[in-house]
């Protein structure tokens, strides 16, 4: 177990139920734009029921807010937002009291701003997670890696920084251990497997994903082979280079012995023999100049040794037929090649327990892990991504099962999460729903609506496209609607806007659902990508008591 500083201080339970609380004032007038689908955009006349402003307006208001707030030095933006943030109670300036139509685009915008998750102040900064879960291991390792061919950026972005923060709570708790639910192709199972030494079983409810992690698993291994070669490359360049450059200051050393002898010798004395000066020179110089140069005939293979073992000792992971061994020309030393070899033998058989393994199986919250691996030990539970319900599925799974010392899951696809209060006229047996967890919004009934939960995975940086009818009928409606679209316009802004809110209930929601337990240690939500790169950045994460 790593020696570990105290966990950052996260918000309670209280104050996040007060954060709740304004939230949803806001959302209950704001939720209806989300609920809007812009299907009936037109045929419902969706603008005139919502909306008491122009569509210039509007669109003016947003573009100004937005250069406005990117113009504040920050220094004075938190002024700025608290100043404002003191009369976040007066909600009818948003909304018409009668109409329930948005009248202020301005104040809709700071609304919608305050309530995101980084402005609410409920976010756990990354870096202070992994500064206090290592102690005085402050080592940045997964920066340095490059993303392999058959990962995209955005999914080498999201694996490395996600499987760097599983390896340090997986230190924190001395356990070797992880369960990848919803695997999917196996990209953070394989990484978190070779790159860190960890045991992870990959469960996905999909035949194809499975065996499809299983050979990207074997691509990965290859990645390592090549890196391992390239390592060994740049190392005998540099012990090249070291060499060429001590045999230099060894001649130059040399030389200024021989100066030295001469120069020591008496000035009224006639002129030595060679033979009185040599023995000295022999004995001493010439010594030294052969020891140096035994030191300096080993020397490369201990810089080689030495830098292999720093930059890639992952490669003892892999067991010994994963990597093609070197040739004669490349490590001169049979004896040291062969040892090395047993190593890595021993070291692979004490390490066989640092596998991937995929498996196929549907998950529910009910699910039984001791009937789907067998050899279940304390461990960690994480989700890279996981869709719909498979998220708070992983989040009940945590807290019902003892094993699981730790949880960090990041949702997506909110669109698919099940409603408790959604279509509550309908007939239903389902116990378990992904939405909502906590007891505090389950006493409220809400529901967000389908439509909502899509806006929710609004992002700017995403653009959709597609083919529909055929292209006559395409222009007359654009030829119908032109004159409107700047209504389209401003509303889909208008989505775009609110979005972060819907995104900060679901999260909240989670977030108080693991402060609700009782056996939980520490709970707290991390920003753990850069959003441009990857949309849904945020990790619900979880710690039990240490026992």
């Amino acid at each position: 177990m790593a020696a570990s500083c105290p966990l950052p201080v996260t918000p309670d339970l209280p104050t996040l139920r007060a954060k709740l609380q304004g939230l949803l004032q806001f959302l209950r007038d704001a939720l209806s734009i989300s609920n809007a689908h812009t299907v009936d955009f037109y045929t419902e006349s969706v603008w005139e029921e919502l909306v008491d402003l122009p569509p210039a307006t509007v669109l003016a208001a947003l573009r100004k807010s937005a250069s406005e707030t990117e113009a504040l030095p920050s220094e004075t933006r938190p002024l700025v937002e608290a100043e404002w943030e003191a009369g976040m109670t007066d909600f009818p300036k948003i909304f018409c009291e009668t109409s329930q139509k948005l009248v202020s685009v301005e104040a809709f915008a700071l609304a919608a701003k305050y309530y995101s998750v980084q402005k609410l102040g409920i976010c756990t900064p990354f870096e202070q997670l992994l500064v206090a879960l290592r102690g005085n291991q402050n080592q940045r390792i997964g920066e340095n890696q490059k993303a392999v061919e058959f990962m995209n950026m955005k999914k080498s972005h999201e694996v490395q920084a996600m499987s760097e923060l599983i390896s340090s709570i997986a230190d924190y708790y001395g356990i070797k251990q992880v369960i990848d639910l919803g695997s999917g192709k196996g990209y953070l199972s394989s990484f978190l497997s070779l790159k860190y030494g960890l045991k992870v079983y990959g469960i996905d409810s999909s035949n194809t994903n499975t065996h499809g992690a299983e050979e990207r698993n074997r691509k990965l291994k290859k990645h390592w082979k090549l890196c391992h070669a390239q390592s060994r490359l740049d190392v005998n360049g540099l012990a090249l280079k070291m060499a060429k450059e001590r045999k230099v200051q060894n001649k130059v050393k040399n030389k200024a012995d021989i100066e030295e002898v001469f120069n020591n010798s008496p000035t009224n004395q006639e002129k030595m023999p060679t033979s009185a000066i040599l023995p000295d020179f022999s004995g001493s110089v010439i010594s030294n100049i052969g020891n140096q140069m035994e030191t300096l005939h080993s020397q490369p293979h201990q810089e080689e040794n030495l830098c292999f073992e720093n930059s890639f000792s992952l490669i003892n992971l892999l067991p010994i037929n994963a990597v093609e061994p070197a040739s004669s020309q490349q490590i001169p030393n049979r004896e040291t090649s062969e040892a090395n070899k047993e190593r890595r033998k021993m070291t692979w058989k004490s390490s066989e327990s640092n596998i991937y393994s995929p498996l196929t199986s549907f998950i529910t919250a009910d699910s039984e892990l001791h009937d789907i691996i067998k050899d279940l030990e304390d461990c960690l539970m994480v989700g890279l991504h996981t869709c719909g319900d498979l998220a708070p599925n992983t989040l009940r799974i945590f807290t019902s099962n003892s094993e699981i010392k730790g949880v960090c899951s990041v949702g997506c696809c909110y669109h698919l999460l099940s409603e408790e209060f959604e279509n509550q006229h309908k007939e239903r047996t389902q116990e378990k729903w992904g939405f909502p967890m906590c007891h505090y919004l389950k006493e409220e009934r809400w529901c967000c609506g389908r439509n909502a939960r899509m806006s929710a995975c609004l992002a700017l940086e995403r653009v959709a496209a597609g083919q529909g009818l055929p292209e006559k009928i395409i222009m007359n409606y654009y030829e119908k609607y032109k004159p409107r679209m700047n209504e389209l316009e401003a509303f889909n802004m208008l989505k775009v806007v609110l979005a972060p809110c819907i995104e900060t209930l679901i999260l909240l929601d989670r977030l108080c659902y693991l402060k609700e337990q009782e056996d939980i240690a520490w709970s707290a939500l991390v920003k753990l990508f850069d959003p441009v790169k990857s949309p849904r950045c945020y990790a619900v994460i979880a710690l039990k008591k240490q026992q």
